[in-house]
């Protein structure tokens, strides 16, 4: 089976809706507290996602999965409170904008020029286990021309993604506690970062310190 990386935008609207239905999919777990229906979750998500900044792998042609890819300045969503509470209700949608716009968007301040970042890295439950994830981060490490690229805030229980990470050349540069980890049931998040070809490490050292972003 062949795995193809596309950007959301040049699919139209088939992208952004496979997008929704990814993000609902992949984090469905994290916005439990807003709504566990994966379906509201996708619709409340498909109007607020910006596809120039999100990829798509597909497998053998159908949604498998998905990350995203920013550079300095640039947001994944542009969350709008009416769109949001007509399809989650009034309390429903207030919390998910708030949950966007705080856990989900601004830019890393400690940043350096030429940096990217990789995010809400998921894939479809029944795609696992065929390389998805790692066609996707390969293609934007290998196909982009940023000089550092970082992963943030993976929990530390994440074992499978932090492996694949890893293999691709990321390594740990911060991690730091969770609250409440008990009842969160991972103690850490780690922030990982890969230097891109013609850049040093030691260009890379001065980099950011501190996560913002599920992995």
């Amino acid at each position: 089976m062949s795995i193809e990386v596309v950007r959301a935008e040049a699919l139209g609207d088939r992208g952004r809706r496979a997008a929704a239905a990814l993000l609902a999919r992949g984090f469905v777990e994290d916005f439990a507290a807003i709504t566990s229906d994966r379906d509201r979750l996708a619709a409340a998500f498909e109007p607020i996602i910006l596809p120039e900044h999100v990829y798509l792998a597909l497998r053998d042609g159908q949604p498998a999965g998905i990350a995203t890819l920013t550079g300095a300045d640039q947001e994944v969503f542009a969350p709008r409170w009416a769109l949001l509470r007509r399809r989650l209700g009034v309390l429903r949608g207030t919390v998910l904008h708030v949950v966007v716009r705080i856990w989900f968007m601004g830019g890393d301040p400690d940043s350096v020029p030429g940096q990217a970042e990789i995010g809400s890295v998921a894939t479809d439950p029944e795609h696992r286990g065929h390389g998805v994830a790692t066609a996707l981060i390969r293609h934007l490490v290998e196909d982009s021309a940023h000089r550092v690229y970082v992963l943030r805030d993976i929990k530390d229980t994440n074992e499978a993604a932090l492996s694949v990470y890893r293999r691709l050349g990321f390594v740990e540069y911060t991690r730091r506690k969770a609250r409440f980890s008990r009842r969160a049931g991972f103690s850490a998040y780690v922030s990982m970062r890969r230097v891109g070809a013609g850049s040093s490490q030691t260009e890379a050292a001065a980099g950011p310190d501190r996560g913002a972003h599920e992995g």
